[in-house]
């Protein structure tokens, strides 16, 4: 009778299963905690992030000639980019440039989409 009490409670032998559902719990107590302090106030945007940049005419073909926010021109440049499938089917994280794309790239063929933030900044500038 009482191997089938530990069969049904999962094995009287495994004390780690015991442990991992303590820190579970108090992991989630630390969470709730800091949501409430927080009052459920939505964070503001970096001001930074908020001044409109003017595109130059490699960045502008792409998503526009008028002054707009960093946030704006990098959502424009991924509607782009999935709207012309340029992003690698294999390697998700790289970019396929068109010929748009290559002027912005700086003539490279495949970049990282880490490398293409950094390669675009190079086309922005403060109106």
């Amino acid at each position: 009778m009482a191997t089938k009490k530990a069969a049904k409670r999962g094995g009287a032998k495994r004390g780690g299963a015991k442990r991992g559902g303590a820190k579970k719990a108090r992991g989630s107590a630390r969470k709730a905690s800091r949501g409430s302090k927080r009052g459920g106030a939505k964070r503001a945007p970096n001001p930074a992030f908020m001044k409109p940049m003017q595109p130059d005419a490699a960045l502008g073909a792409v998503v526009g000639n008028n002054p707009m926010p960093r946030t704006e021109i990098t959502k424009k440049l991924w509607q782009y980019i999935k709207r012309n499938g340029l992003q690698d089917q294999k390697e998700r994280r790289m970019i396929n440039a068109d010929d748009k794309m290559k002027a912005v790239f700086g003539g490279k063929g495949k970049v990282s989409m880490f490398e293409m933030t950094k390669l675009v900044n190079k086309h922005m500038k403060s109106p």
